[in-house]
């Protein structure tokens, strides 16, 4: 298939539905605070096409190279007291900005434990 013949959002029905989608959201960040917000500005068209389009997005992404984790220890802990959890490696200031750009709510989990009950309540557009 051709790069011309592939979908893309624009080709899907997302109405109503939920959108994974996988966003490259690693940005500098000193001292909690973006520093270069390029990479979140890059997302905005795709994410307003979902929003605009009646769906709701979830969007998955990583911050800097956390040490590896098992997931029974994290979840045994609640995910953040566990050897290899770095608390600078967090998206929050990420969402923080993402909500400025869109002047919408932002949900945010505080890791992929917990995300299940925030996605469950998102709303279309």
């Amino acid at each position: 298939m051709a790069l011309k013949e592939k979908k893309n959002i624009d080709h899907i029905d997302v109405k109503g539905k939920r959108v994974l989608l996988r966003v490259d959201f690693n940005v500098p960040v000193k001292d909690g605070v973006i520093t270069n917000d390029h990479r979140i500005r890059s997302a905005l068209p795709t994410i307003q096409k979902v929003l605009e389009s009646g769906g709701s997005c979830v969007l998955m992404s990583h911050l800097g190279r956390p040490k590896g984790v098992s997931m029974t220890a994290a979840a045994a802990s609640g995910g953040s007291s566990v050897p290899g959890y770095e608390a600078g490696a967090t998206l929050e200031p990420v969402a923080k900005r993402l909500k400025e750009l869109l002047n919408l709510p932002v949900a945010f989990a505080q890791d992929c434990l917990n995300a299940a009950s925030i996605v469950e309540d998102l709303q279309p557009g």
